[in-house]
């Protein structure tokens, strides 16, 4: 295939209910927009706070909105190591079973008794994006990334497909990293299965 789309680097971030950010920001607390992101109604936030685990503390994380109906830390597996989680790899929204840690807000803290992952890079596509490119959602693929000197084949990609989303696909710091991907000529399906 020769259709390619933007691979973007997914830094770790906090996503939270209205229970949570109250806690963490006070009564009446809202999430404030700072940069709109690529996925339509997401976007990066204000309001910060400290990831604490067993072992370590990540500080300044951002919170991504909107609002959600449970609370989900992405952080990649470097960073797991770092707070002493194990580095569980999942698709958003998969957090049965999930390590947990501690949020530090300015006005409180949450404890979470799961919610940690390792996000499985994936690419999100609209339905029209997943009959072009002839996948189905779900779907495990791998992937090219074209940046000079480094560029990398991703597999165990996972395709998500929603009307709601638009074409890009997630990889998070660690895998950026290693393909030096920060400035991409964008990423290509190779393989599917």
């Amino acid at each position: 295939m020769s259709k390619k789309f933007i691979v973007e680097t997914s830094a770790r971030h906090v996503h939270v209910t209205k229970e949570a950010l109250e806690i963490l920001f006070g009564k009446g607390a809202v999430l404030t927009n700072k940069k709109d992101l690529s996925q339509p109604g997401q976007f990066a936030c204000e309001e910060r706070v400290t990831i604490v685990g067993p072992k370590g503390e990540l500080k300044n994380v951002s919170i991504l909105g909107p609002e959600r109906p449970a609370c989900q830390v992405e952080i990649s597996a470097t960073d797991a190591r770092k707070l002493g989680v194990s580095s569980v790899i999942r698709e958003s929204g998969d957090i049965a079973g999930t390590p947990g840690c501690k949020l530090i807000g300015p006005a409180g803290e949450v404890e979470l008794t799961e919610g940690v992952i390792v996000a499985k890079r994936h690419i999100h596509m609209t339905p029209a994006d997943a009959e072009e490119f002839a996948v189905k959602d779900k779907d495990i693929v791998w992937v090219r990334v074209n940046t000079p000197e480094r560029s990398l084949i991703f597999g165990d990609v996972v395709v998500r497909v929603s009307p709601k989303f638009a074409l890009a696909m997630h990889i998070d710091t660690d895998e950026s990293n290693a393909a030096n991907a920060f400035k991409n000529d964008g990423g290509e399906i190779v393989s599917i299965g």
